[in-house]
């Protein structure tokens, strides 16, 4: 019998490429039949045929209270009954600013926007236009959003310019980004010496979560805000993943490191769709109508979307909650941890805040090419298993996970307890 599930992807894909708005949506990297949900409420999900999930996708980071969380629906609701959108500026806004620029005091200014795309290209550009510079430096399997200058992928050598990573980029384009390994600091200082002159930036998910999470040495951090610093090159952390996931200041205030710009979604939307870019403010002045760096968007601000992140942002405040969270998300990558190495299974988590990675691996991934050099095969047959028992994680061994506040223990326990069935059948 066919499931709702697949009656819809074979619908969706009669007019949607792929059958889906998203790629990784597909289920390409797993295989199968994509679930397409229709209800969430607090850590759980509900798919087309009815069937209940523990969610571990969350979103994509922004549900970090749970699903449909009453305080943020209730402040969806209020704002949506003065308006869905207006072009024109609302006071929410300045409330938005004023709140990110406190809980991140690198941030001077802020501009809103509508996506974390929109951000780090908006970013990038005032970067350039900043310093007058057209290179730009990224770290391979770093995902900062589907803008051309971004969709490139490392050139045949440390001091070539990189290549397109999606059909439609220019070479043009592309021969402006120099992409280096994550978490390599020689790459670091031998880029900077032969071409620091030339470089307006450098965009980093300061905690990388698009390729699975990895976490930088503070070695590595370090030294790159140094040589940004010794050459005039501005820093940008790409922190839509990781802000307000990891920890009240994100991963800044985690390494200590000021950047000069930052860019922000996920969580500062509640769920709806927002992002924001910020930080010095003599940077900041060259955005337009102050400057000559122009970035424009009739939904930027969207009052029901910042009403919606304020919710958030407020509860997340509150003392206690990343104590919280990250016992929550500590508890789950112990426990799978355990499982798989008492039955011989080569397999290994990671976990910052209420961001996790599991890879089946020997070690935690350091990089790019560790993480390709994982199991994937096994990573597919444990994710459809765990599917099946009713747990949804990320359906791609090169992404990160998500706990919300919403899950309790006894969920966590449960995930546990049934990938501890999976390693059981399938260790040594």
């Amino acid at each position: 019998m066919t499931s709702r599930n697949e009656e819809l992807f074979t619908r969706a894909q009669r007019t949607i490429p792929g059958g889906v708005n998203s790629p990784v949506r597909a289920f390409r990297s797993v295989g199968g039949t994509p679930r397409f949900l229709k209800k969430a409420s607090g850590a759980r999900v509900w798919d087309a045929d009815g069937k209940e999930y523990l969610d571990y996708v969350g979103s994509w980071g922004p549900a970090i209270l749970g699903h449909a969380d009453p305080v943020v629906v209730e402040a969806v609701r209020a704002a949506a009954l003065d308006g869905l959108s207006f072009g024109a500026p609302t006071e929410r806004e300045i409330d938005m600013a004023e709140r990110l620029c406190e809980l991140l005091p690198s941030m001077e200014m802020v501009r809103l926007v509508s996506s974390g795309t929109e951000a780090t290209m908006s970013a990038i550009r005032l970067a350039r236009g900043f310093t007058g510079r057209d290179a730009i430096v990224k770290f391979e399997g770093c995902y900062h959003g589907h803008a051309d200058s971004l969709l490139v992928k490392a050139g045949s050598g440390l001091l070539t310019f990189g290549n397109p990573s999606s059909a439609g980029v220019p070479d043009d384009f592309a021969k402006h980004t120099l992409v280096l390994d994550y978490n390599n600091p020689a790459a670091l200082e031998e880029i900077f010496q032969a071409r620091g002159s030339e470089i307006a930036c450098v965009i980093i998910e300061p905690i990388a979560g698009n390729m699975n999470l990895v976490k930088p040495s503070a070695e590595f951090m370090h030294l790159l805000r140094r040589l940004c610093t010794e050459h005039g090159a501005v820093l940008i952390f790409d922190e839509v993943m990781t802000g307000f996931r990891v920890g009240p200041r994100g991963v800044q205030g985690l390494f200590g490191i000021t950047p000069d710009l930052t860019t922000l979604g996920k969580v500062i939307g509640g769920g709806m769709p927002v992002g924001a870019f910020g930080g010095r403010r003599d940077i900041m002045q060259k955005i337009a109508p102050l400057g000559a760096v122009y970035q424009a968007g009739t939904l930027s601000g969207s009052p029901v979307a910042v009403a919606a992140g304020l919710a958030s942002l407020d509860q997340i405040s509150k003392p206690g909650f990343y104590e919280l969270l990250t016992a929550r998300t500590t508890r789950l990558v112990d426990g799978l941890k355990a499982s798989a190495a008492k039955h011989g299974v080569g397999f290994t988590a990671d976990s910052v805040g209420g961001m996790f990675g599991l890879y089946f691996a020997q070690a935690v991934p350091q990089s790019y090419a560790d993480v390709m050099a994982s199991d994937k095969d096994s990573f597919n047959r444990f994710f459809h298993a765990m599917l099946d028992a009713g747990h949804y994680f990320a359906p791609s061994a090169f992404e990160a996970g998500f706990v919300s506040a919403a899950h309790a223990e006894a969920d966590i326990d449960s995930t546990i307890g049934a990938a501890d069935a999976w390693f059981a059948a399938n260790g040594r």
